[in-house]
């Protein structure tokens, strides 16, 4: 009996073990992914910042510039995507949309981001643009990857349409969380005017006419949830110029906005939450369970042992029939 036993825990320690291998590296990049209809919003603020009055063509102090970010799935063209893609994709339809303190906008900055549902590695597809314009995104953006690796990534910034290195600065604990501190920085870059100017009549056609640029440069801040790349707090010193050209007068260049951006306190508590709760997610697919049948299918296979060793030392030349082997008799001399 103890002998079929111990064969059973064997069985069940075997598969135990082989399982753990299985949830970690076979499961977990199928089951962990992006849903395709997510919709997200995010709202900025930049308070005491400098904004450029286009009536006048002269930069202002504002008490605060606002700046809502959302990002919606668009699960029509992911499906149409993943058609020819062989891969789960997902489609975000983003929005930047900037306001000043009077309510009116300033800026409206539409894009459409393709990524790869699971590594968030771009796809590229017909579709893919920042406002209005044909892009080509090496690297992230929005998002870092399921397991954020302490490294160097590429992230896409939408103003310049380039991507360039966002450094991997330490790690940080922020609102209980540990979270890694990631740091870009964009140098002075000349920048396509937006499709939508704040001023009737004023277009990006009308600017160009009369030789006037726009520049931009930023400093980018993100604190990352490391289990799932998600981040739980953004900030940017960002700073736009218009240079030259007949639409400034005798000025070589004007500040068009300068100010620190940075996401707004009900947001932060909110994402903080999520990102907690979703945590617990992948860390059961790639920690939690996996390790727990490892150390159970362990525990198995030593009762298994065990049992086996008791068996062996219980029987004997007799153990099997169920006869107990006769004691010798006495021999006198």
């Amino acid at each position: 009996m103890r002998r079929t036993a111990s064969l059973v825990l064997l069985a069940l320690a075997v598969f135990c073990t082989a399982l753990s291998p299985l949830l970690r590296w076979y499961a977990f990049p199928r089951l962990a992914k992006i849903p395709p209809n997510q919709y997200q919003e995010m709202v900025l603020e930049a308070k005491d910042a400098t904004l450029l009055d286009y009536g006048m063509m002269l930069p202002k102090t504002v008490p605060k510039v606002t700046i809502v970010q959302t990002l919606k799935g668009n699960v029509e063209a992911s499906e149409k995507i993943e058609r020819t893609a062989g891969r789960d994709v997902v489609v975000w339809d983003g929005l930047s949309y900037v306001v000043g303190p009077d309510g009116k906008m300033v800026s409206r900055i539409p894009e459409r981001y393709i990524f790869d549902a699971h590594t968030q590695e771009p796809v590229h597809a017909d579709g893919e643009h920042v406002d209005g314009d044909r892009v080509r995104r090496e690297g992230i953006e929005f998002k870092w990857p399921f397991l954020t690796e302490k490294r160097d990534y590429n992230y896409f910034d939408a103003q310049a349409r380039i991507s360039a290195p966002i450094h991997y600065k330490g790690t940080q604990t922020f609102r209980g969380m540990e979270v890694y501190y990631f740091e870009q920085t964009i140098p002075w870059t000349k920048v396509p005017m937006p499709k939508k100017m704040p001023v009737k009549g004023i277009t990006p056609e009308s600017v160009a006419k009369t030789g006037t640029t726009r520049w931009y440069t930023t400093k980018r801040m993100f604190w990352i949830d490391p289990t799932t790349g998600a981040p739980v707090n953004g900030q940017e010193i960002h700073k736009e110029e218009l240079r030259g050209g007949t639409l400034l007068g005798d000025r070589d260049k004007v500040t068009a906005f300068a100010g620190h951006v940075k996401m707004r306190e009900d947001y932060i508590d909110y994402t903080v939450d999520l990102v907690k709760s979703q945590r617990q997610l992948v860390l059961l697919m790639t920690s939690y369970l996996p390790w727990g049948f490892l150390g159970f299918g362990a525990g198995l296979l030593a009762l298994a042992l065990v049992l086996e060793a008791r068996s062996r030392r219980r029987g004997g030349p007799g153990a099997a029939s169920g006869k107990r082997t006769p004691e010798p008799e006495p021999v006198n001399a």
